[in-house]
């Protein structure tokens, strides 16, 4: 069986501690990174949303190289939404931003009603940097 091993950045984040989860697990050559929201070290929401979609991918990616990962190494990658119709074209922009060019990761997008206080969330799954 294998085991699954935790994964914080530096400069842990409120929001870990408040709720009691990982930023992410590693297990095998996977690693299953919870979902990361626009949230300040203090665990609270960047108020304009383009630039809590842009702090969440920052937080992503601080995540990702805790890990030793890359943007490059995530296979698949789900996106929680509060108002879609009126948010999708923000974050579009900037997951052109993030993922630029070719081959692009598996993408599922959903609406919700709820994110505790936050608009957007995006998680993750990427294989593990030199893992077959």
């Amino acid at each position: 069986m294998a085991t699954s091993t935790p994964i914080f950045p530096a400069g842990r984040h409120a929001l870990y501690e408040r709720h009691r989860y990982s930023a992410a697990l590693r297990s095998g050559d996977l690693l299953f990174v919870s979902g990361q929201v626009g949230s300040r070290e203090d665990g609270s929401p960047e108020p304009e949303f383009g630039s809590q979609v842009r702090l969440a991918f920052r937080n992503l990616v601080a995540v990702l190289e805790a890990s030793g990962c890359t943007l490059d190494d995530i296979v698949d990658v789900t996106t929680f939404h509060t108002d879609p119709a009126t948010q999708f074209e923000t974050v579009l922009v900037v997951k052109d931003e993030v993922f630029g060019h070719e081959p692009y990761p598996n993408w599922t997008a959903v609406g919700v009603t709820w994110l505790a206080g936050f608009d957007f969330e995006i998680k993750v799954i990427a294989r593990i940097a030199g893992s077959s």
